[in-house]
């Protein structure tokens, strides 16, 4: 099936925004050398799910202005409940339709050097810092049509930096709210941490209102010797957005990369995470946890892919599929040869409601190194109907009896994730979802 890139946004087009922002001659020609890419490149292949006549093409390239607010309280109301309102000294950055409406950044931050700010802020005042990151090592922007398309019309997004040797104490996070009916969302997150360093980033992906049509989003996380970044995310996309969402790691000697991730769209999504744990000692651990409702098509690919001796790779994956929700989990513990004394280990478990849900867990080890560990556990069932008389039995009703059973379900993983805010956050979509 042949597939065309958006006729609405020509190289013309991306020429005349990118000098708006005044973005250096860089950022530009990276723009205008991925618009010429699309034309030839294909759709990302994810395993045992077709993509081709997802709608990923299909978008107004124009989100609207929207306007700044002066204070915390004038946020709207569903971005305002996003917002960790029991941690002091919050540092936060909302973006409504990828436009900055509103920051609180400790003062402390940039007595230390820290930089938290939005993309088309750092593009014009850390243009050089940013240049060394953006589409090198983590992702490129010629992978595939998706990734081409991304690179070219990026129109939002956080960058994040912390110098050698800080230690940020409190969570940073980032808000993404969109609402323009048939809009593009290319939202692209760049994350620092250099050597001995640590911070932890949250990030929140919304809809209010008809929400966007297409959302492609981006992160890239670099990750210097031994510095630790926790990474979580909660995202709760409209059911009429079709996302591609590819999180990747890049992690130096005896470093460390948490990634804590609620997949928790309305709508059709591929996700994909890869963490390249390239120095020794390095470290990585993902939890993932999705609830798919409704005729949901959703493909998870989690990958760590070890280079650096003694290095460890965690994966964990919950997912509950309800109505007629199809949930693939593809879990991938790749070895290279060199890896020595290196270890992976995953786990992907999917529970289905209702006949017509489906779901699919595919653990993979490829190992190249022959003094190394691994292993892996998969499973996909039922609920358990020894489970569901003991609760009805005792006067609770069916479908409460079964939003017992999904909490239950997913919360091992959910209890482990390393960021409170997270958790609490999670427990709340979950229980939103299992409700309807």
């Amino acid at each position: 099936m042949s597939v065309e890139t958006n006729e609405l946004i020509g190289p013309g087009d991306v020429k005349a925004k990118s000098e708006f922002n005044n973005e250096p001659k860089w950022l530009l020609d990276l723009r205008l050398d991925a618009l010429n890419n699309t034309s030839r490149l294909e759709l990302p292949k994810p395993d045992k799910t077709k993509i081709g006549n997802w709608n990923f093409m299909n978008f107004d390239p124009d989100l609207g202005e929207v306007s700044k607010v002066k204070s915390r309280e004038d946020l709207r109301g569903e971005i305002l409940e996003l917002i960790d309102k029991d941690a002091s000294g919050n540092s936060f950055l909302v973006q409504d339709n990828a436009q900055t409406v509103y920051q609180a950044t400790a003062s402390e931050l940039a007595e230390k050097g820290v930089i938290f700010t939005d993309l088309k802020t750092a593009f014009a005042e850390h243009g050089d810092l940013v240049k060394n990151y953006l589409f090198t090592e983590a992702a490129k922007a010629d992978e595939n049509k998706l990734m081409a398309m991304h690179a070219a019309y990026m129109n939002g997004g956080t960058f994040v930096y912390v110098p050698e040797g800080v230690h940020v104490e409190v969570p940073l996070q980032s808000i993404f709210a969109v609402s323009k009916e048939n809009g593009g969302l290319f939202n692209h997150v760049l994350l620092v941490a250099e050597d001995n360093s640590s911070v932890t980033y949250v990030e929140n992906y919304t809809a209010y209102g008809k929400g966007a049509s297409v959302a492609n989003l981006v992160a890239e996380v670099y990750v210097g010797a031994g510095a630790r970044v926790l990474f979580g995310s909660v995202d709760t996309l409209a059911e009429q957005t079709t996302t591609y969402v590819v999180r990747r790691g890049h992690v130096g000697r005896d470093g460390r990369l948490d990634w804590a991730l609620g997949q928790m769209n309305d709508g059709d999504t591929v996700s994909e995470n890869i963490t390249y744990l390239v120095g020794d000692g390095s470290f990585a651990d993902t939890k993932t946890v999705s609830v798919g409702t409704g005729q949901q098509r959703q493909n998870f690919t989690t990958l760590i892919q070890h280079y650096g001796k003694h290095s460890d790779g965690q994966i964990l994956k919950h997912g509950v599929m309800t109505d007629r929700a199809l949930g693939i989990f593809n879990g991938i513990s790749k070895i290279e040869h060199g890896a020595t004394k290196s270890n992976g280990e995953q786990t992907e478990r999917i529970l289905m409601l209702g006949e017509r849900a489906r779901g699919d867990a595919n653990p993979i080890l490829l190992i190249d190194e022959d003094d190394v560990t691994a292993g892996h556990a998969a499973s996909v069932g039922r609920i358990d109907p020894l489970q569901m008389f003991y609760l009805m039995s005792r006067g609770i009703p069916r479908k409460e009896a079964e939003r017992l059973v999904i909490h239950g379900f997913l919360e091992p993983v959910v209890s482990q994730l390393p960021v409170e805010s997270v958790r609490k956050q999670m427990r709340e979509v979950i229980e939103r979802k299992v409700k309807r």
